[in-house]
């Protein structure tokens, strides 16, 4: 286990083995695992990308489910889902498609996190558990996993740089 000294402007922080501190003007001294902090800048980059989808899907899962709740009649929600979800393809698609497989990863984590529900619920309530099937099975070539879930404890570090970069 590697135990590390970070020197920030004022104060002095110790960790074991993963950088969870601010990493902006920070001195790293001793056997600090290049490698760690490496990875902790492309975790913070990939959150500060993703945290606005996150934020803008939870917004419209809550709109379109306000608005769900108002409708009767099968035919009537499913035109409302399909509307729905033609604007949102319409307005971030191109956006979307730039994302790494990484990215992509983080942002899952990050609409669980938001909304509550994995990538696989929101998939199955809304498009069905077929096309759900389909995309898991898809995504898995990938390394991708639709069901899941953001931990606080596991996921420290995400907690952490949203904290820190005030993205809430």
């Amino acid at each position: 286990m590697a135990c590390f000294k970070i020197q920030a402007q004022t104060d002095t922080v110790y960790l074991l083995d993963k950088v969870v501190d601010r990493m902006d003007s920070v001195l790293v001294s001793g056997d600090a695992n290049s490698e760690s902090i490496r990875q902790y800048r492309l975790l913070k980059n990939r959150v500060i990308k993703t945290m606005p989808y996150a934020k803008m899907a939870a917004f419209k899962i809550q709109a379109m489910e306000d608005k769900l709740s108002t409708i009767k009649g099968r035919r009537a929600r499913k035109k409302y889902i399909k509307q729905c979800e033609k604007s949102i393809k319409n307005m971030y698609t191109e956006q979307l498609k730039k994302l790494s497989i990484n990215e992509g990863k983080v942002l899952m984590k990050l609409l669980n996190r938001e909304t509550g529900k994995t990538t696989w619920e929101i998939m199955r309530n809304y498009r069905g558990t077929t096309e759900a099937l389909f995309w898991q099975t898809f995504g898995s070539f990938w390394g991708h996993n639709m069901k899941v879930q953001f931990d606080p404890v596991i996921d420290y570090q995400i907690e952490n740089i949203i904290k820190v970069e005030r993205l809430e």
